[in-house]
C-alpha cells in the first residue's frame, strides 16, 4: 500500500469509527453546499439547522462558490476527516462518486441533495425534476394561449450538464410541444452568478427580440428575467424556479409569471434529519429518492405543496426572507418526519420519471 492511500484507509476507519451509535449530543454532521450566496441555497441551509435544532446536533456548514465536483468532495472529505458522523452534500458531477462511496464504505452517513448521482450509494432529497419542467412548460404553454400559442421560447440553464438541470429541460421542452408553433431555443448556459446571469439573458433577448417567453432552470433567472422584462415593456412571458424574495418580488411586480419552488427547507431538513436516524440506530442509509415535494406560484395562487396551510401570496415573500417563519410554517411537517425519517422512499429511479 502506497503512502497515500494508507493515509486515506486510515482516515477513513478513523471516520467509521466515529460512528458508533449516539446520544443527538454527540452528534456532529455537516452540510456542503455549492453556489455560495444564492439566497435559496441559503434557505436549504436554514432547513437543516433547524432540523440540526430540533433534533438536538451539532450541525457544521461549508460552501463553495460556483459549482466544482472536486471542491465539493474535498469539503464533504474534510467533515469526516475531522469526524462528523455523516455529511449532507449537493452532487456537483460524477467526480465526487468514488470518494463519497468511500466514506459510505468506511461507515459515514451521506446523503445527497438539490442535484444527484445515481451511481452513488447514498439517499437523495430532491424534486421529481422533469416532472417539475413538465409543470413548468404547462404553465408556460397556458398563459401564451395554449395549444394554438405561437413564436419563439427561450430555455436557459446555470450549470450545463448538472443531471437534475437536465431533466428539467426535458420536461420542460416535453410541455412545451403541446403547442406546435412554438420555437424553442435552447438551454443556453446563462451562468448562476447575479451579474453573470442578467447580462447572458440580456444577450439571449437582445439576439432575438421576438421572443415571447424565457424559461430559467436555476434559482437566480427569475430576478434577471424580471428585471429585463420591466426594462422592455414586459413583452415577453417569464417562468422559472425558487421561492426567493427577488423572485417572488418579480412576480408580485407584474415582470415574471411563475416560479416552482423544490421545497428548499425540506431540501435542509430531511437529510439531517435521515443522518440523525441512522446514526443514532447504527443502521446503514438505504438507496432511495425522497420527493421533496414542488411548490407552485404566481401572482394570483399559491401551492406550497407537502400537504402544508394555504398562504396568501404576501405570506410566501414573508417566508422566503423569514427563516423562523418558515421553521414554524413547516412545524406538524417537521413533527412527521421526526416520528419516522425514512418514510415516502421511493426507488432511485423514481426523482427522473
Amino acid at each position: 500500500m502506497n503512502t497515500f492511500k494508507g493515509l486515506l484507509a486510515a482516515t477513513l476507519l478513523a471516520s467509521a469509527a466515529a460512528v458508533a451509535p449516539a446520544a443527538a449530543q454527540d452528534i456532529t454532521l455537516g452540510f456542503v453546499t455549492h453556489a455560495q450566496g444564492n439566497p435559496f441555497i441559503q434557505q436549504i441551509i436554514d432547513g437543516a439547522q433547524a432540523a440540526a435544532k430540533d433534533l438536538g446536533v451539532d450541525l457544521q456548514v461549508a460552501q463553495q462558490p460556483g459549482s466544482q465536483a472536486e471542491g465539493q468532495l474535498k469539503l464533504t472529505q474534510n467533515f469526516a476527516n475531522a469526524g462528523a458522523q455523516g455529511v449532507a452534500t449537493s452532487i456537483q458531477g460524477e467526480g465526487m462518486t468514488r470518494g463519497l462511496n468511500e466514506l459510505v464504505d468506511a461507515g459515514v452517513k451521506i446523503v445527497q441533495y438539490n442535484t444527484l448521482s445515481t451511481n452513488i450509494n447514498a439517499p437523495y432529497v430532491g424534486e421529481k425534476s422533469v416532472e417539475s419542467g413538465r409543470v413548468l412548460g404547462k404553465m408556460i404553454v397556458e398563459k401564451l394561449g395554449g395549444a394554438d400559442a405561437k413564436g419563439t421560447v427561450i430555455v436557459g440553464i446555470c450549470f450545463p450538464g448538472i443531471q437534475v438541470l437536465e431533466n428539467r429541460s426535458q420536461g420542460v421542452q416535453e410541455s412545451l410541444k403541446a403547442a406546435p408553433g412554438l420555437n424553442v431555443l435552447g438551454p443556453f448556459d446563462v451562468k448562476v452568478s447575479e451579474v453573470e446571469n442578467y447580462n447572458r439573458w440580456e444577450q439571449l433577448y437582445a439576439a432575438n427580440p421576438e421572443t415571447v417567453a424565457m424559461v430559467g432552470l436555476c434559482a437566480p433567472d427569475i430576478a434577471s428575467l424580471g428585471k429585463l422584462n420591466a426594462a422592455n415593456g414586459d413583452k415577453f412571458v417569464a417562468g422559472g424556479y425558487d421561492l426567493t424574495e427577488p423572485n417572488l418580488k418579480a412576480i408580485q411586480d407584474g415582470h415574471a409569471f411563475v416560479s416552482i419552488g423544490q421545497s428548499a427547507f425540506v431540501q435542509g431538513y430531511l437529510p439531517v434529519a435521515l443522518m440523525v436516524d441512522a446514526i443514532k440506530n447504527d443502521k446503514p442509509l438505504e438507496v432511495g429518492f425522497y420527493d421533496a415535494g414542488a411548490q407552485i406560484v404566481t401572482a394570483d395562487t399559491v401551492d406550497m405543496g407537502n400537504g402544508l396551510p394555504a398562504i396568501s401570496f404576501e405570506e410566501a415573500i414573508k417566508l422566503a426572507g423569514d427563516p423562523a417563519a418558515t421553521a414554524e410554517y413547516y412545524k406538524a411537517w417537521a413533527d412527521k418526519v421526526k416520528a419516522d425519517p425514512t418514510a415516502g422512499m421511493q426507488p432511485i429511479a423514481a426523482e427522473a420519471e
